[in-house]
């Protein structure tokens, strides 16, 4: 355990980052490959008309000292290094109905929570009472989720509850029901399928504090790349690996497009498991393993406008919005060609210029990647620039157009507000993220059949490991409890989660 490794991180996402870090703080030779020219995956930022939007991080949970996205940070080093600003405290999250004028807030600190909540429900407090309790209880059910020693990621009996019906169970009042399932959006939620430990674990880090990146989430990624490079550690991107060379229960190196080889003692894959699976050539690796991996659901992808705004025309929300257009927030998933889109989230980007005056907000929609799948032959990124032909701009300009208008109900104010906006489809995930069809939360969780869609950071390949928001979790706490897990295997557990709390002791 204690001899330096040749460590080659295979994808630059927030695992494969966070692992590169933290094995290089511990003496082991980085080296981070990227088939795109920026780092970071879902962390990317990008600039339009001068302002910065995030890909994927629009809010933060678990920051403050003693919370778990803040330990993991503070040993990291970067969490006095980051940009941050508190969303508001008696609504972070607003959940809104189309033919319903009330907010309905989601504040920050549980007994807030019950608080506010308890204002728009009077006669329900007990419920939502029980909401929080149970919601703790489930994520004290997951030592490791609050960065204490675990056997192992999948307690039984907390993985086996149907969000949707546990939620349902609480309360008669079914406008109650559809407000405490609002957010779903944050991790793809699907009626009768979605564990409530996905939701618990989600929502509980966001409960305790949430915060926005200003200047855009790419921040870590910087932050997370120069402790590698500090550290000695190699950071190429442009970098295609093709495949994963293997020799017995060994890999020997990974092999990218344009024939270069990284040798290496240990290697880890940040990218899809089925993809890792499909790029490694070894008997080690039965089919029936290969086959589950490959048959698993991945969640939706989505249709994002990225929006700049005319200085000093909507005004900036310390808030996120998730709209409804009907009154079951559980059904938006299941849109027509005639219907899309059943509901909308809005994110503020934060900027340090100006906090009256919002300069660009992000609005996502779910979006199939068979809409977009005529186009799948095409390509688009920075580092190599495809026009998909008028048919595809039209395409984005038809949804764009249906989207503002169902926008525009809930938000008038926004229709003289725009300067200019930009489009993202299931292709642009695909392209930019790594996933085969733009799947922005990974593989689709199922409470019915709950080992069967869980990824072990392990493989049958001796010295491959899998990082990323397919193990374990998605979401920034997610990714950053899966890498924690995937060092361990270097670093030993124990070992690591000791230095983990003691940083945040000093």
């Amino acid at each position: 355990m204690n001899q330096p490794k040749n460590i080659v991180i295979v994808g630059s996402g927030l695992g494969g980052l966070i692992c590169g870090a933290i094995l290089s703080m511990e003496g082991h030779h980085i080296t981070v490959l990227e088939r795109n020219k920026q780092f970071g995956g879902n962390l990317q930022s990008f600039a339009r008309d001068k302002h910065l939007f995030d890909s994927g991080v629009h809010y933060i949970g678990g920051l403050e000292p003693g919370q778990n996205t803040y330990k993991i940070f503070k040993y990291l080093g970067i969490i006095d290094r980051l940009k941050l600003e508190k969303l508001d405290l008696n609504a972070f999250d607003k959940i809104l109905f189309q033919d319903d004028a009330t907010e309905y807030n989601y504040a920050q600190g549980y007994d807030n929570f019950i608080e506010t909540l308890a204002v728009n429900f009077p006669d329900e407090r007990a419920a939502i009472e029980k909401y929080c309790t149970v919601i703790q209880q489930i994520c004290a059910a997951f030592p490791l989720y609050n960065l204490e020693p675990q056997e192992s990621l999948t307690p039984s009996d907390a993985l086996s509850i149907d969000t949707h019906a546990f939620i349902s169970s609480l309360t008669d009042n079914v406008k109650l029901q559809n407000v405490l399932g609002g957010s779903n959006p944050l991790y793809a939620g699907i009626r009768n399928q979605t564990p409530l430990y996905v939701h618990a674990l989600v929502l509980n880090s966001y409960i305790q504090s949430a915060y926005r990146i200003v200047e855009g989430g790419g921040q870590i990624a910087k932050f997370l790349a120069s402790i590698i490079r500090r550290n000695g550690g190699v950071l190429k991107n442009k970098t295609f690996v093709k495949r994963f060379v293997t020799e017995g229960r060994q890999v020997q190196y990974v092999e990218c497009e344009s024939g270069e080889q990284y040798a290496g003692d240990l290697f880890i894959s940040n990218i899809h498991p089925a993809q890792t699976l499909a790029m490694t050539a070894t008997e080690a690796i039965r089919p029936a393993i290969r086959n589950r991996v490959a048959e698993l659901e991945n969640s939706l992808s989505a249709f994002v406008l990225n929006i700049t705004l005319k200085p000093g025309t909507f005004p900036y929300v310390k808030s996120n919005y998730y709209c409804y257009l009907n009154d079951d927030v559980w059904s938006s998933m299941d849109y027509t060609e005639e219907t899309w889109p059943l509901s909308y989230s809005v994110f503020f980007s934060g900027t340090s210029k100006t906090t009256d005056y919002a300069e660009g907000i992000s609005i996502l929609a779910y979006m199939r990647y068979e809409e977009v799948a005529q186009w799948r032959d095409s390509h688009n990124t920075v580092q190599e620039p495809m026009n998909r032909g008028e048919d595809y701009e039209s395409f984005k300009r038809r949804k764009a157009e249906l989207l503002l208008e169902k926008v525009y109900l809930k938000f008038p104010q926004l229709k003289g507000a725009i300067k200019n906006y930009y489009t993202a489809t299931p292709l642009t995930f695909r392209d930019y993220m790594g996933t085969a069809d733009g799947s922005i939360y990974g593989i689709v969780k199922d409470y019915r059949s709950p080992l069967r869609s869980y990824i072990s950071h392990r493989t049958k390949v001796e010295n491959l490991l899998l990082t990323g928001q397919n193990v374990n979790m998605h979401g920034v706490l997610g990714v950053a409890i899966s890498a924690v897990v995937t060092c361990s295997e270097v670093l030993g557990l124990d070992y690591l989660l000791g230095k983990i709390h003691h940083a945040q002791n000093s």
